[in-house]
Formats: C-alpha cells, sequence, structure tokens
C-alpha cells in the first residue's frame, strides 16, 4: 500500500492524519490510477471516530489508514476541521454514493468484482441486485461474513486465484479496515473497500441513510436511534474540537 497516496491527488493531515482532497470529477482517474498500481490497494471512508482512532501512530489501524491509496472523508466534522486549521478542503462524500460510482467505473472499464460479507440470504440477493443493475459488471467470487476461522485460508486463496479488481467487504468482517491490510502480502492486484451496510443495503435489508439527513451531517442522530449508546460518543467529539483548536493555534506549522 502507497503510503503517499497516488499522484493525482492532493493528500493533506488533520490532527496528524491523512485526508484526501479528491473532487467528484478526478475519482474516475483516481480509482483507475490505483487500479493500474501493483499489489493490495485500499479505499477508507474515513469518519471523524476512524480519525481520532488513528492518531495513535504506533498502531496498526493508523498505519492501515495513513497508507491507504485513496482516504476520504464521510464525516462533516472533519471538513470543518479542514476549514478551522485553514488547510485545502476535502470533498466529504455518501459511502453509498461512491460505491455506486467506483462500480459504475469498474463495469465502464470491464473489471471484476468480488464481495464478503453478510448472511447468505443477505449476500446472494446482493449479488443478484448488482448483476441486474451492473450486466456487464464480472463478479468472480462471494463468500459470507462471520466465517468461522478455519475458513479463512480458503477464502484468501480463493479471492487470490479470482484477482478481482474490486473487494467489497461488508457487514461480519470483524477487522474490517483491518482486514485488508492485515493480509496485505497474500493479494496481487486487488482494491479493497470496507463498508459495513454495502451488503445489506444492497439486498435490500437495510434502509440507507437519506440523502438530506447526510447532507445535514445528522447522520449521528439515526445512528443514535439504531444503538442509544453512540450517544456517548459526544466525548470523543468533545476532544476532537479541543485538538482543532490546540493544533490552531500551537501547530500552525504542521
Amino acid at each position: 500500500m502507497d503510503t503517499q497516496g497516488i499522484n493525482s491527488i492532493e493528500r493533506i493531515q488533520i490532527l496528524g492524519v491523512n485526508v484526501d482532497v479528491c473532487k467528484p470529477e478526478e475519482l474516475e482517474n483516481a480509482v483507475l490510477e490505483i487500479l493500474a498500481s501493483p499489489g493490495t490497494k485500499q479505499i477508507v471512508f474515513l469518519s471523524i471516530w476512524d480519525l481520532l482512532k488513528a492518531r495513535k501512530k504506533k498502531t496498526d489501524f493508523a498505519q492501515c489508514i495513513n497508507s491507504a491509496d485513496l482516504i476520504l472523508p464521510v464525516s462533516k466534522s472533519i471538513i470543518s476541521g479542514a476549514k478551522f486549521l485553514k488547510k485545502n478542503i476535502p470533498v466529504r462524500y455518501n459511502p453509498f454514493d461512491i460505491v455506486i460510482n467506483i462500480l459504475s467505473i469498474m463495469e465502464n472499464h470491464g473489471k471484476s468484482l468480488y464481495l464478503l460479507g453478510g448472511m447468505k440470504k443477505s449476500l446472494m440477493k446482493a449479488e443478484s441486485n448488482i448483476r441486474e443493475t451492473y450486466p456487464e459488471l464480472q463478479i468472480v467470487g462471494r463468500y459470507v461474513g462471520y466465517y468461522p476461522k478455519q475458513k479463512e485460508n480458503d477464502i484468501v486463496q480463493g479471492m487470490f486465484k479470482a484477482s478481482p479488481s474490486l473487494v467489497i467487504l461488508g457487514d461480519g468482517i470483524k477487522e474490517k479496515n483491518l482486514w485488508p491490510y492485515n493480509r496485505r502480502n497474500s493479494f496481487s492486484s486487488s482494491i479493497f473497500l470496507y463498508y459495513k451496510e454495502s451488503i445489506g443495503i444492497f439486498s435490500e435489508r437495510i434502509r440507507r441513510v437519506g440523502e438530506k439527513t447526510f447532507e445535514k451531517g445528522h447522520e449521528i442522530f439515526w445512528e443514535i436511534a439504531h444503538n442509544p449508546l453512540k450517544i456517548f460518543l459526544v466525548f470523543p467529539y468533545i476532544r476532537y474540537i479541543i485538538l482543532l483548536v490546540w493544533y490552531r493555534l500551537f501547530k500552525k506549522k504542521s
């Protein structure tokens, strides 16, 4: 994985964590540039919570995030943070919209897809819906999430042999973004993208966050409605604000 990101996209840092400034019109060329590079590649959807976690420089998670080939912010607070720190402003993306765009890019350029995650019924339905929507996209494999550890080698070997252009990871992958990072030496050419809700949304099992809710940055309230314990995320958010002020006052040159 390239620690510098891709050549055509500007990479900034917010609180010491890499974030890419990728405009919508640059996305297709960026994805194709990633595809053309050798080795295991990764696209990351960066939330404010991931950003805070990635500040611990010596962890595998920090290395995974900062070395990803494309790091796209999905939290409105990251955009506000960039403005506050007087950085170039990255574009905030809705993860599902980007997945749709990337699948279209893959189809238009004759590329292939592998799906990993979800329960069997959801995975099969998701595959069927993707085939219907993207008839020219070749799906070269799929495997359920929540799989037993003894199936790990079979999955990795099967994925290596299939050599998909893109692997979408969904629910049931415990390591989340770390799954491809921890196995980066086991693949030769694939792009990996973790989006927990992907299989559920494609299978029509779960609803995606509404466009207006996302645009306003209110998706956290949607998440709290589904998991009330997320109300406690207010504390790391306060920490984020304090860190921004500290960086603005004392780390102007960083």
